[in-house]
């Protein structure tokens, strides 16, 4: 197995290098050079596995040997002892046909922990075992910072700091990144959007003194090794149905933001698990449901809805769908991303729209539908969701296609942490006891312009840079 470029300009690399490079040093995305697939004797064999049995089964097939069998299962076993799920990703049912993911029970409460607790693992491990310097920069719409320094607070060879706009996450969200004290910790709190993050991050990445200088490496979507350990719960959820329920296969309703998660989906589908159907279920930041329903992929005006973590108008996986949807064409891909930065937006027709439109459903959520979803299921099930996986439940109400069979819909946040749209329609809320003493604790963050001088300053103040 050998990892390259969505723009073709990589060298294949193994796992290791893959997982350190992060971002493509062309600008592309890192993809494995071939997907491994699965047959259905294997995936029946695999029903018996624990979580972590089968994470260990689907990581053997992308990482080479490169990390001894042992110390693989440790890493992954480590990065799951602090769920509180001891099936780690409960699946709940709430009608014949539907199912609920829940994605929350790791410390942050989010979706988010199921990858990086084990990528906040793997750097420690590479940092000792490689005597190298780790220096993480991500950008976050909310629940991928508190997750990424949860992972690595505190680690010895390891520094992290994280963009999140200002003002434009959940108080939460805000209080579980910035109340950390670790000095191997920053929080950049910068006057913007999460796109305005994430294009600094992408820029220092892409310029390769700079990021050599600083070792810098990715904790965001970007990291291939986070789009798989998010595959495994596709592959979990599945498994964990009925035998006869998923005989005839499964379908995802998946809240998305920067099309990792539903990219994860979709490389499960192509590595052979039965999935009939995979929704996209965004908000009122819709450019993935423009790009799904009508091929026109395109920024719009930016617009904070009750679901912030999908508050996203350029969507990071994008290029990883788009270099399967062309054929795994790297020159086509290159051309395609050369365009959008030249005209701001990629127009699909024809036989490429209906390629697109048999991959993907596509289903935006507005403010009041999110909002009166959370009701009526906690009416018609006393089943709570917060407002990202309200989406996805929406979505399937809308979108999904019944006559398929089963749904699962993935739970993507705890709804204690966006208590502001939970309160909203009148629903009190008990928050967990690692959330509630979040209030009473002193933050430190620093708040930034967006000026990426300025960034840039913060981050060569912070990071260390000797080998």
């Amino acid at each position: 197995m050998k990892y390259i470029s969505t723009r073709g300009k990589v060298a294949p690399i193994g796992f290791i290098d893959m997982f350190l490079m992060g971002l493509g040093e062309d600008g592309g995305l890192i993809v494995p050079e071939t997907i491994p697939t699965v047959s259905k004797q294997q995936l029946e064999e695999w029903a018996k596995l624990s979580y972590e049995d089968l994470m260990f089964e689907i990581f053997s097939l992308f990482t080479n040997n490169e990390i001894p069998e042992q110390d693989l299962k440790t890493l992954i076993k480590d990065s799951y002892a602090s769920f509180t799920s001891p099936n780690v990703l409960p699946l709940t049912t709430l009608n014949d046909s539907l199912y609920v993911l829940e994605l929350f029970h790791g410390p942050t409460f989010a979706f988010k922990d199921v990858a990086l607790q084990f990528m906040g693992n793997l750097y420690a491990y590479v940092a000792k075992k490689y005597n190298t310097v780790i220096n993480i920069l991500g950008a976050t719409s909310g629940d991928t910072g508190a997750s990424a320094i949860s992972s690595v607070r505190g680690k010895e060879g390891i520094q992290i700091c994280i963009l999140h706009p200002n003002g434009k996450v959940s108080r939460v969200q805000e209080l579980q990144m910035t109340t950390v004290q670790d000095d191997n910790v920053l929080n950049l709190s910068v006057n913007g959007t999460f796109d305005d993050c994430q294009q600094v991050i992408k820029e220092l990445f892409a310029d390769i003194p700079f990021k050599t200088k600083y070792h810098l490496r990715a904790i965001n979507s970007i990291n291939f090794v986070r789009i798989l350990a998010q595959s495994v719960y596709y592959f979990y959820a599945y498994l964990q149905l009925p035998k006869e329920v998923r005989a005839n296969g499964v379908s995802f309703s998946i809240p998305t933001g920067n099309f990792g998660n539903i990219f994860s989906g979709y490389l499960a589908k192509k590595m052979g698990l039965p999935i009939k159907q995979l929704i996209l279920a965004t908000n009122e930041n819709n450019i993935l449901e423009r790009f799904i329903r009508e091929g026109v992929y395109k920024p719009d005006e930016f617009r904070s809805t009750h679901s912030p973590s999908m508050d996203i108008q350029i969507a990071s996986n994008f290029e990883r769908y788009l270099y399967y949807m062309s054929g795994e064409n790297a020159q086509a891909v290159s051309a395609r991303m050369e365009q959008f930065k030249a005209d701001g937006q990629l127009t699909f027709k024809g036989a490429e729209l209906e390629k697109i439109q048999l991959d993907l459903t596509a289903y935006s959520v507005n403010n009041a539908e999110c909002l009166s979803t959370i009701q009526a299921y906690q009416e018609r099930y006393g089943y709570l969701l917060d407002p990202h996986s309200a989406c996805g439940i929406a979505a399937y109400e809308e979108a999904g296609r019944k006559e398929d069979g089963v749904f699962v819909s993935l739970a993507t946040a705890h709804p204690a942490k966006f208590d502001e749209a939970i309160r909203l329609i009148g629903i009190k809320q008990e928050f967990p006891e690692r959330i509630q003493e979040l209030f009473d604790k002193p933050q430190r963050q620093v708040v930034t312009d967006y000026e990426k001088a300025d960034i840039v300053a913060q981050l060569e103040g912070f990071y260390r840079i000797e080998q």
